[in-house]
């Protein structure tokens, strides 16, 4: 073998080895700059977009977050012993730092689901990344409205026997998208722990058609339905609740606030009688707020649902807020929101809570800590597992820790 053949194939594989070794820089680099841009944004959510994107990664998936910070730091290790020191050790020290950050937060929530008595299930944390793959035990329509056929996915305990708690349940979207199939991880859940759960569509907002006059008429033709039916469902007809998460929550909010102070009627029918109680997942407490802030599409959201702007239709704007219509004699009152929430800011839901309980209405409300809007989108999340609990504990009439 001559010496040139010889000095190519001894070159290979250290070409091949530092060939691998600058993919494993570069892959510990990005995974990395990743878990610390997350880690910036949800520890600092006023950073720009950083702070979008890290209390929605950060908050709701933090130890999966920690594991690729872990994936990080060992691909930097094995690069410096590489020989890439200064590199390696730097990214090594940056991967640590926000893997340790994930694992706080994962903690803090932790440590916070446990006080709520959340039996955490790590399987769901690291297996349920989204809305599980479940249905509901029956689907009905519970009225027709321009020429819509409104209807309630239902999901019923395994006994219900007259003494079953019930809840209808609004789903979020802004006034103008989504539908009732997004709480069907909630609706089962509940189902198998006791409350049977009416989740409802209600009619969405259009261009062509602001339904501030029409979607709470929806849910309380909904309540109406269902008060009908305890006998059918073995309900008990005297724990039977409305609530919803972001703009269903505001709906379910302002027609009980209605229901009770007798400033909404049915368009036909008799009038249900106003639930046992009230929830509120991250609620818009005030949508004239809602348009002031443009916060992630409120405004346009405002805007579709009233027809116009707070200057065009103050009394619509008014009318469809929850805000406005407390009082006292109202429902007992649950609400939740994440401590990192944008579009429901906290500040403001605790401020709800204030004014209810200066009215003398019993309210609990919960902030979860590193929560952004809607975190119970990552169903198997810690904050997610923790508001399941919350809600239970509330709609059975058990203490909410």
């Amino acid at each position: 073998m001559t010496p040139s053949v010889r000095t190519v194939l001894s070159a290979a594989p250290r070409r091949l080895r530092r060939a691998v070794l600058v993919a494993a820089a570069l892959l510990a680099s990005s995974l990395t700059f990743l878990v610390a841009v997350i880690m910036l944004g949800a520890y600092l959510p006023a950073i720009p977009k950083a702070g979008i994107i890290g209390p929605v990664l950060g908050g709701q998936y933090p130890l999966l977050v920690a594991l690729l910070g872990l994936a990080g730091a060992a691909l930097a290790t094995a690069a410096r012993r590489g020989g890439l020191v200064r590199w390696g050790r730097t990214v090594t020290v940056v991967a640590a730092l926000s893997t340790a950050a994930a694992l706080v937060i994962g903690g803090i929530q932790y440590a916070d689901a446990r006080r709520a008595g959340a039996e955490v299930s790590f399987g769901e944390v690291f297996g349920q990344l989204a809305y599980p793959d479940t249905a509901p035990d029956a689907t009905e329509t519970y009225g027709t409205a321009d020429g819509e056929e409104l209807k309630a996915d239902v999901y019923l305990p395994p006994r219900h026997d007259g003494r079953t708690p019930a809840v209808v349940l609004a789903h979020s979207g802004g006034f103008h998208t989504f539908d009732k199939s997004d709480l069907r991880g909630t609706g089962r859940w509940l189902a198998d722990h006791g409350v049977a759960v009416f989740a409802v569509d209600y009619r969405l907002a259009r261009p062509d058609r602001p339904t501030w006059d029409k979607a709470p008429q929806d849910l309380v033709a909904a309540l109406r339905w269902v008060q009908d039916r305890t006998d059918a469902y073995g309900l008990d007809p005297d724990r039977i609740s409305l609530g919803g998460m972001s703009a269903g929550g505001t709906l379910a909010m302002n027609a009980a606030y209605r229901l009770q102070n007798g400033t909404i009627r049915p368009t036909s029918g008799a009038a249900p009688s106003p639930p046992a109680s009230v929830v509120g997942f991250y609620p818009g407490v005030d949508v004239t707020e809602m348009w002031r802030r443009d916060v992630a599409g409120t405004r346009a959201a405002a805007e579709l649902y009233t027809g116009g702007t707070p200057a065009q239709y103050p009394d619509r704007y008014r009318e469809v807020s929850p805000a406005p219509e407390v009082r006292p004699g109202l429902p007992p009152t649950l609400l939740v929101v994440g401590d990192r929430d944008r579009s429901a800011p906290p500040g403001g839901v605790e401020a709800l809570g204030d004014t209810l309980r200066t009215a003398g209405v019993p309210t609990t409300v919960r902030v979860l800590p590193f929560a952004e809007h809607a975190f119970d989108d990552a169903y198997g999340s810690l904050t997610s597992q923790t508001g399941r609990r919350v809600l239970l504990d509330f709609l059975t009439g058990r203490p909410v820790h």
